[in-house]
């Protein structure tokens, strides 16, 4: 399949295993005996799948614990009632992320990205984002956009790496502890 998941079926939430050959040190320099050794270091499986009303309230957890200004349940109600792409990340039978988009008019846009404060730098908000870039393209949307605090840089540097740049900046956009705070626009054609 063509399209921005580069990852393809890896993020389906199959169990990833990453194989590495170790060598121990380099006999030629009296560093150990030059013998490979064979490492596996297992990934968290994460599966990815639609959203449903019955995960709103696990949803809602994971907003609380990772925003100090969450979506509220109705919000995440009506994306799924007006048919918004909305999905979750489960670890097991645990809510751990999730991510809702809007796709129209040859656009789509990420409303919202969110991964637990627990899960969170391991790639798992990677992977949802490139899931809905995916069936952002399967719609025939030809470009992204998103909005992401001015202060999130771990979350800008995810996009940035993934493509997107900045296109402009929504003044006041975010409720802050001290009043309001700025939303750079950010693009990326798929």
């Amino acid at each position: 399949m063509g399209g921005p998941d580069h990852e393809g079926d890896r993020a389906s939430g199959i169990e990833k295993r990453r194989e590495y050959t170790i060598t121990r040190g380099d006999p030629r320099h009296g560093r150990g005996d030059g013998q490979a050794m064979s490492a596996v270091i297992k990934e968290p499986a994460f599966l990815l799948r639609q959203m449903q009303h019955s995960d709103v309230p696990a949803v809602i957890a994971v907003e609380r614990a990772a925003y100090p200004h969450p979506w509220t349940e109705a919000i995440f109600r009506d994306c799924l009632r007006v048919g918004y792409c909305c999905w979750v990340a489960l670890h097991g039978t645990k809510a751990v992320g999730h991510g809702v988009m809007q796709v129209a008019a040859g656009e789509t846009h990420i409303l919202n990205l969110c991964v637990d404060p627990d899960w969170q730098r391991q790639r798992l908000g990677r992977k949802i984002l490139r899931r809905l870039l995916s069936i952002a393209w399967t719609q025939n949307a030809d470009t992204a956009f998103l909005e992401v605090r001015a202060s999130n840089q771990a979350a800008i540097g995810l996009y940035q790496s993934e493509g997107f740049c900045e296109v402009g900046v929504r003044r006041g956009y975010y409720p802050a502890l001290n009043g309001r705070e700025d939303a750079i626009i950010m693009a990326r054609s798929l």
